[in-house]
């Protein structure tokens, strides 16, 4: 195996050091030197993007806001699945990572940014959806806080009821939260019961031919409304 090239890397808010990696034809974005993502598995982060807009692709100008771009696996995986007049907004807290991104010189996200479906805030996802009423059809998520530094602190409110509060606004009506989480979370899937959604967690591979790469969850809440 060849020795890791650090491409990139830029300190965080919270003092982390975050790096785009390559390595034997493969990028990773690692932080404090501990592997974050790679797109050598990325079926689940994929998966987040297709489950999360399955319902979504013939509902016209349908609108996503995605938690983090990462690597662009979930941004692409959306557009693939939704119409031609949707509208996907990734909330992306370091602008270096959508630069990075943008780079034609990694094979990375750079033609899903420059969709015209796609829109860029840059900023805090929890403040996005905070300050949003009856925006989105869907909200995708990266629930593994803890090992996250791209999720600031403050947005472990997201996975707890005061968080929960400001999804159910920011969603139209029977809209949907997804959540990619490295292990099964039941006081996640609790809260959002109790919270008035309909929560269904499934088990997906962190690669899609292979079960021995492991797996992650998505966590698929869809908020249930009168009479529904």
């Amino acid at each position: 195996m060849k020795k890791a090239t650090v491409l990139e890397q830029v300190k965080t808010p919270d003092g982390s050091v975050q790096a785009l990696v390559e390595r034997d034809g493969h990028y990773m974005i690692w932080v404090n030197g501990r592997e974050l993502m790679s797109t050598r598995h990325a079926y689940s982060e994929e998966q987040l993007g297709v489950v999360g807009c399955h319902d979504l692709a013939r509902r016209k100008r349908a609108r996503v806001l995605i938690g983090g771009l990462g690597l662009g696996f979930t941004l692409r995986a959306a557009l693939s699945t939704l119409g031609k007049d949707a509208q996907v907004v990734v909330a992306e807290l370091m602008p270096e990572v959508v630069t990075w991104n943008r780079n034609p010189a990694y094979p990375l996200a750079s033609a899903a940014l420059s969709d015209p479906r796609t829109t860029v805030e840059l900023g805090d996802v929890a403040a996005l959806i905070g300050e949003s009423v009856a925006r989105f059809d869907a909200i995708l998520l990266d629930a593994d806080n803890e090992t996250t530094a791209m999720n600031t602190a403050g947005n472990s409110s997201l996975y707890k009821a005061a968080g929960l509060a400001s999804i159910t606004r920011a969603l139209t009506p029977g809209g949907c939260v997804v959540y990619w989480s490295v292990a099964e979370d039941p006081a996640l899937v609790r809260r959002l019961t109790q919270a008035g959604y309909g929560v269904e967690s499934r088990r997906v591979r962190r690669h899609e031919t292979s079960d021995r790469s492991g797996y992650h969850y998505l966590i698929v809440a869809r908020h249930l409304v009168a009479g529904s």
